[in-house]
């Protein structure tokens, strides 16, 4: 089965290879019917072209609103050709059948990324008319062909001149598939836009509605709720009220594909939010190395997720996910040479990440050191240089501002710019981001003696650290640098130990973090054996009582948050 083309309908604002395709329709006898620009084109090009009012026997009229929103556009467009009926039915309507609709839409997204454009503006670029057609062309795919694309304009017509004319089923369907999709994109980048919009309205631009909107739309919004209408609005994840709707609209655009997933075997590619802003690792700028691995994303994005909440110059190095090695100093290079030695065995082969700009001294600390990827704001450029001698060392530089983001995280009722999305059999489970910050005035000391100032900054560093260690977790930290990870360990007791073990002697006086609360004594107990000096803990178990007691007989301080950070 193949659906012979002999009138088609053609209406582009892209106009890139019109003409040659043109030309061959019409070497083929296909009559072609035009609007507008597009009719103008091909006219002047010395093509034959109709009108569309020449099939509609109405005028195009509302500034162009209204063109081809008529019965004899879609009822050609509609007419199923395998029904006597339908065929009948146009006949007696006058109707000239149409077998191909070459349409792409007005440029919404192009107009609403250029700096100033108003509303007024946005609207106007709506197209009703295209979609409409694309529709009905791709809704009746086995008797019309409905073309979206002009990168598929060549092979479209090498097929209709080796087919004498014809295009077999299965392009019809490839086709009618890629046109469900184009409006599909197309509208959710009106609805994209237009959220995004709310935060400029007025309530008054709306006061003769009857509809008091200053709720839904959020005027006189802070930031953070601008933020959070310009990403959970945005992708239709949360009402106004900050409730997930009973339905998401997602939207990503690919960058690339990836050479495989987490093994060989997988197929991979890599995306990011459409209308992202520049402050995040997906718009990350790569100066140098090898092509990114689906792993090293996972893990950049871990180790800067890390350091990006951090006032000090910080320095997080990740393996599998999980940190190995983070420290706070007054300087990157001191902060990258406690990091590394916090355990330097785990941190070969590791991403490092980095809140401040990169220096020079630390990229010589790093030249003998197997690195994955290094990721930081900014490079100094002797540092660079020095890094150019590591061919497959990747580099990327991240466009963020530590102070706003500080600011933001700090800003009371502070929301997660993006959601946390994990996928599952026919399925995908969606929360808020762990962000934001702790300070020692949600601490509760539960313990008869009471932590030094030292101590609870110890306290306060393990602690925004830990929500970023699979669960179970236990983080061992002194002088704002773990000392000891314990992690993904199905006991806690394990974590402990493990922590505990790789922190060796440098257990003795470090603070000790848990993501959760502890079920029973035996993992403080083994924590007390190595020497830890302090604990920090969500608090909540029902033996909450028997650890406080131990802590006091062992002089420990320790303090409750009331807050869990479990990972998985």
């Amino acid at each position: 089965m193949a659906v012979k083309v002999k009138r088609a309908l053609i209406s582009v604002s892209n106009k890139i290879g019109l003409l040659k395709f043109s030309e061959v329709l019409q070497s083929l006898g296909v009559e072609i019917v035009s609007t507008g620009g597009t009719y103008k084109q091909l006219s002047e090009a010395g093509l034959k072209v109709l009108r569309v009012e020449e099939l509609t026997n109405f005028p195009e009229m509302m500034n162009g609103r209204l063109k081809t929103l008529h019965p004899n556009v879609h009822g050609a467009i509609l007419a199923d050709r395998s029904k006597p009926e339908h065929l009948e039915q146009a006949s007696q309507a006058g109707m000239k059948l149409i077998d191909m609709v070459v349409v792409n839409l007005y440029p919404f997204k192009e107009t609403v990324a250029k700096e100033g454009v108003t509303l007024q503006e946005a609207i106007e670029n709506i197209d009703i008319g295209g979609p409409t057609m694309l529709r009905s062309a791709a809704k009746n795919h086995k008797s019309v062909a409905v073309v979206v694309d002009p990168e598929d304009y060549e092979k479209i017509a090498d097929e209709l001149v080796k087919n004498g004319g014809c295009i077999n089923d299965s392009t019809l369907f490839a086709l009618s598939i890629k046109a469900f999709q184009h409006t599909c994109e197309y509208d959710s980048v009106i609805f994209n836009w237009l959220s995004n919009r709310y935060s400029s309205l007025k309530e008054t631009d709306y006061k003769d509605s009857g509809v008091f909107v200053r709720n839904y739309l959020k005027i006189d919004c802070t930031k953070a709720e601008n933020e959070f209408i310009d990403t959970y609005g945005a992708h239709n994840i949360k009402d106004a009220q900050g409730n997930f709707n009973k339905s998401i609209n997602l939207k990503f655009e690919k960058i690339k594909d990836l050479r495989y997933g987490e093994n060989p075997h997988q197929k991979a590619a890599y995306y990011r939010y459409a209308g992202t802003g520049d402050e995040c690792l997906a718009a990350s700028v790569q100066l140098q190395g090898k092509e990114l691995s689906f792993n090293n994303i996972l893990d950049t994005n871990a180790a800067f997720a890390i350091v990006k909440e951090f006032e000090s110059p910080t320095v997080a190095i990740i393996k599998h996910n999980n940190p190995c090695g983070v420290s706070c100093a007054t300087t990157v290079t001191q902060a990258y040479f406690n990091a590394h030695g916090a355990d330097p065995l785990s941190a070969f082969g590791g991403v490092v990440a980095c809140n401040y700009k990169w220096t020079t001294d630390a990229a010589r600390f790093m030249s003998d050191k197997f690195v994955e990827v290094l990721i930081a704001p900014d490079f100094e450029a002797e540092a660079l240089d020095i890094l150019k001698s590591r061919e497959n060392l990747r580099v990327l530089k991240i466009k963020f501002n530590l102070a706003e983001h500080l600011s933001a995280i700090k800003s009371p009722g502070y929301i997660s710019v993006y959601p946390d999305l994990k996928g599952i059999d026919g399925g995908l489970l969606v929360q808020d981001l762990d962000e934001g910050l702790a300070s020692s005035e949600v601490l509760e000391t539960v313990t008869a003696a009471k932590p030094s100032r030292s101590q609870i900054d110890d306290m306060l560093f393990a602690w925004q650290i830990i929500k970023n260690v699979k669960s179970n977790a236990i983080l061992l930290a002194k002088n704002k640098t773990t000392t000891g990870v314990g992690t993904g360990q199905m006991s806690r007791v394990d974590s402990a130990r493990l922590a505990t073990e790789k922190a060796g002697e440098n257990a003795k006086g470090s603070v000790l973090a848990s993501d959760a609360y502890f079920p029973f004594t035996d993992a403080v107990e083994i924590a007390l054996k190595a020497g830890i000096a302090a604990i920090i803990q969500p608090g909540g178990s029902v033996h909450d009582k028997d650890i406080i007691e131990l802590c006091n007989k062992n002089s420990i301080p320790m303090v409750f948050t009331g807050k869990r950070h479990f990972k998985h």
